[in-house]
């Protein structure tokens, strides 16, 4: 995209962060709205010097899901899998699942019709200690194929949310290219798209992480990357989700393989419940009078995040905080709201109006 990304006048981003900011941390939003492509933060990252903007890291927790979704359509573009392939033939001899009716496929694993749980019943005994820090840090690859062998799951019957199900679609993933996860995801997707700022990588250069005003260590996930490891900026957020807006409009030199993933990976592939909310590749669809939605919210021990758009109505939004809200929490449904108004014309007038900070 190649609309500069401006920052709004003072009263405009006041107005618009004022449903977000948390009593302390930081927080950063973007926004896409026809041509016009903005940015509002407030807070500092973490080490209490440094103003959060554009090129603040965040832990993206659960949006790091749809990361692999779309790494899953376009490695289907290119032929080196099949979303109908069933998962054990990307597994090691005698780790499949002891699957009721059916073998679980990766296309199951990407609509959360698997039959997984949410999490391995190991990795949430292994988490104990740790639940409120890193609870994944000792949860590796053999773990979570041992946990896949002991698995019973029933695919195809219902929608059930799994972690557990993202993790093992990573790992079949990688498995299939001879590739490890993050360096597949890096050069198949965030590198062709331009997020610079985006990976899996633990470094001291993210913001810090609040659990109930108590600084946070950054996450890891060495079994399950797939499933929660991504971090981002307000600035690379935006650029994904435009890209998965308008493929077509992604950039000239993006290989084919990934502008028919960007496609792939939004269309509806089933219903949640007839005639009501449906399911991408990850992605989460709500229908609305004349538009749909796309969204997902992501979490952390020190981190919440949300992303989401819709096509029909050209708007984008995104949003990220350095603490942890829980699902249920006001900044995830202020920031769907704000989606949700965006979409449907109730445009601040920063977003609309032609003043640039």
């Amino acid at each position: 995209m190649s609309t500069p990304l401006r920052r709004l006048p003072a009263v405009e981003e006041q107005a618009l962060l004022a449903p977000l900011l948390p009593a302390a941390g930081a927080v950063v939003i973007t926004a896409r709205v026809a041509d016009q492509r903005v940015i509002a933060a407030a807070g500092v990252a973490g080490d209490g010097r440094t103003a959060a903007g554009p090129e603040t890291r965040f832990e993206t927790g659960s949006i790091s899901k749809t990361f692999a979704g779309l790494l899953l359509a376009e490695m289907a573009a290119r032929g080196e899998v099949a979303y109908d392939a069933p998962v054990d033939r990307f597994l090691p001899p005698g780790t499949a699942p002891r699957s009721r009716g059916g073998r679980v496929t990766l296309l199951h694993l990407a609509t959360h019709t698997s039959g997984l749980p949410r999490l391995p019943a190991a990795l949430l005994l292994r988490a104990g200690p740790r639940w409120f820090s890193d609870p994944y840090a000792a949860f590796g690859t053999d773990e979570l194929l041992a946990s896949v062998r002991r698995s019973r799951p029933r695919p195809g019957h219902r929608v059930r949310y799994s972690t557990f199900g993202i993790g093992l679609l990573g790992l079949a993933l990688s498995r299939a290219a001879g590739t490890p996860y993050p360096d597949l995801l890096a050069a198949r997707v965030l590198h062709p798209l331009g997020l610079h700022r985006t990976d899996c990588g633990q470094d001291p250069d993210q913001a810090t992480g609040y659990w109930h005003g108590r600084p946070r260590p950054p996450i890891s996930l060495p079994g399950m990357p797939a499933a929660g490891a991504v971090r981002s900026t307000g600035r690379d957020l935006l650029a994904y989700t435009e890209a998965l807006l308008a493929p077509e409009e992604a950039g000239p030199g993006l290989p084919e393989s990934l502008r028919t993933g960007l496609a792939e990976a939004v269309r509806p592939r089933l219903a949640v419940r007839p005639g009501g909310d449906r399911v991408g590749l990850v992605w989460n669809i709500r229908r609305r009078p004349g538009h749909d939605l796309y969204f997902h919210t992501g979490a952390t021990r020190g981190f919440t995040t949300f992303a989401g758009f819709s096509p029909q109505a050209r708007v984008v939004f995104t949003a990220a905080v350095n603490q942890t809200c829980g699902r249920r929490a006001d900044f995830v449904q202020q920031a769907y709201l704000l989606l949700r108004g965006l979409a449907d014309g109730g445009v601040p007038q920063g977003v609309s109006g032609t003043a640039a900070a």
